[in-house]
């Protein structure tokens, strides 16, 4: 992905299911195209493959897990996200948390498959730990603040350029995103001061009366609308 980027997760709300989804998406895409804006849509499991075919900006799964292609009924392998079309993944978030041992897995099997994987972390000595293990991101999200009105950037901007300062020293090679209640450009624009690489959101979007427009509204705490890449 490019930075700085805005990580949209639908989660499994209404508004991602299915056709509604689908056309969600498709607005959403048109969005980014139209600004320059670096946008990552994270669908539902269910839909993953279809969006990835639909829009033509990266598309991440929301999880996946620590087993091979095979007797694995209803699990995420890795290889299931790519031969979907997914340029990565979420994983660990704070609705759907997994074990240190099935991360130490996951994670290098996805980056030797050529995933990008976002790690989410609940605070930062789980950031720190997560650094460890060498994701391209790590989100630090307060569980307490998901979903909220209140941005971790305003709330508690301390945790967020306190994860960034000890993702650093871990690993520098690891990007630092950050979520919980983001909603507007000036919660973008204090995240990129605090040190991020960009956000990672939800509700803010997908149960916004006009999506496009919460967007759009976004896309504008980016620097310039300018997305840089991002070198590795």
């Amino acid at each position: 992905m490019r930075l700085p980027t805005i990580v949209v997760n639908c989660k499994t709300y209404p508004e991602a299911l299915g056709k509604r989804g689908w056309d969600l998406s498709g607005r959403l895409a048109a969005v980014a195209q139209e600004t320059g804006a670096s946008v990552v849509l994270a669908p539902p499991a269910s839909d993953l493959a279809h969006v990835a075919k639909l829009v033509r900006i990266p598309v991440f799964a929301q999880h996946v897990d620590a087993v091979t292609p095979g007797p694995t009924t209803g699990w995420l392998p890795p290889e299931s996200l790519l031969e979907a079309g997914a340029a990565g993944t979420l994983i660990n978030h704070s609705e759907r948390k997994v074990a240190w041992e099935e991360m130490a897995t996951s994670v290098p099997r996805c980056r030797e498959l050529g995933l990008e994987v976002i790690a989410c972390a609940d605070d930062i000595v789980e950031a720190e730990t997560l650094a460890k293990l060498s994701p391209d991101y790590i989100a630090i999200e307060p569980p307490e603040l998901i979903g909220g009105d209140i941005s971790v950037t305003t709330a508690n901007p301390e945790i967020v350029s306190g994860a960034v300062e000890r993702i650093r020293a871990v690993n520098p090679n690891v990007g630092v995103l950050c979520g919980a209640g983001v909603k507007s450009r000036k919660d973008v624009a204090k995240a990129l001061e605090l040190g991020t690489v960009g956000v990672l959101l939800a509700s803010g979007v997908v149960k916004a009366k006009d999506p496009e427009a919460a967007l759009r509204d976004l896309v504008k705490g980016l620097p310039g609308g300018r997305p840089r890449a991002r070198t590795r």
